[in-house]
């Protein structure tokens, strides 16, 4: 899961980010880098996949918990569903790597350094690749049960209410202030990941672009995609 920001945002969010992910919630450390291009970029690796909807849900949280002063325009997320390719997610692009527009690199910086590159997020010469893995072996993925300890302490922040669309189960979810579908919770308690979409995506008092990413995350269902 990756979480950007545009360097037109500067880098003041990134303390109480980083803070809030380890005291907060918990986790472990997530890496820092540099996009190469026009912003930073916070990974978190994960030790078993989990549904599109769920990093949605998660990522969102954590933006709207600790970076509520950064301007939305300024602000991305991976992965998406790429509505163009039923039961396909669109990821993040590998780093280290070279920008094919620019020649500049991406790199993993150390999280105390990110200040550093507040002008210039990226490197212009390709970083040394022992440099890179010794940044990358300190970070732990999170595990599955403190992910979905995290997605219920986060939920507070972000809990759209459900419209008459929606069903009676997304009802329930919504009402009960409950976070998307996880694989401990049976489908028939009203977590199911379509239906929480589809209230997400017909409550007008959620933000547009959420919509849309739940728009997009359902279309696979309806153009003869799996639904699991």
């Amino acid at each position: 899961m990756v979480l950007e920001v545009a360097q037109a945002a500067g880098c003041d969010w990134m303390p109480t980010l980083w803070q809030g992910i380890q005291e907060d919630l918990n986790l472990p450390a997530p890496a820092v880098a540099v996009s190469g291009g026009m912003g930073y970029q916070v990974w978190f690796s994960l030790a078993e996949s989990v549904p599109v909807a769920q990093t949605l849900y998660f990522l969102e949280s954590l933006r709207l918990r600790y970076l509520g002063q950064v301007a939305l325009r300024h602000i991305s997320m991976k992965p998406v569903v790429d509505a163009t390719a039923p039961r396909q997610a669109v990821h993040a692009k590998l780093v280290p790597a070279p920008q094919v527009d620019t020649g500049r690199w991406s790199a993993y910086v150390a999280p105390g350094l990110a200040s550093m590159f507040a002008d210039e997020p990226w490197l212009d010469v390709p970083p040394g690749l022992d440099a890179q893995a010794n940044l990358l072996s300190g970070v732990k993925s999170i595990n599955t049960a403190d992910f979905h300890r995290a997605l219920h302490q986060l939920q507070p922040t972000f809990a759209p209410t459900a419209t008459k669309q929606g069903s009676a189960n997304a009802d329930t979810v919504m009402a009960n202030n409950q976070p998307p579908s996880t694989k401990q919770a049976p489908v028939q308690t009203g977590c199911d990941p379509k239906e929480f979409l589809l209230s997400v995506m017909n409550d007008p008092a959620v933000e547009l672009h959420l919509r849309i990413e739940a728009a997009k995350a359902l279309l696979p269902l309806f153009l003869g995609g799996c639904g699991d």
